[in-house]
C-alpha cells in the first residue's frame, strides 16, 4: 500500500515530534537520576521513553518500507 505525499509529511512531522520528545525525555531522566528523584518515578519515564521509541520506529518502517530483495 502506498502512501501519499500528504502522508508521508504528516508522518515524517510526527516522527521529528517523537524523536524531539525522545531527547527531552532522555535529558528530564537523567536529570532525575542527578537529582536522586524516586526509582518508580523514573522507571515510569524510562518505560514511556521506551514506548516513544517503539513509535519512533513503526513511524520509520512507514517512511523507509522494507525492500524485499
Amino acid at each position: 500500500m502506498s502512501t501519499s505525499e500528504q502522508e508521508q509529511a504528516e508522518i515524517r512531522l510526527e516522527f521529528a515530534r517523537l524523536k524531539q520528545d525522545h531527547v527531552d525525555f532522555d535529558a528530564a531522566i537523567e536529570a532525575m537520576i542527578a537529582y536522586g528523584c524516586d526509582p518508580l518515578q523514573i522507571q515510569r519515564m524510562k518505560k514511556k521513553k521506551l514506548a516513544m521509541k517503539d513509535r519512533l520506529q513503526q513511524l520509520e518502517d512507514r517512511i523507509i518500507p522494507d525492500i524485499i530483495a
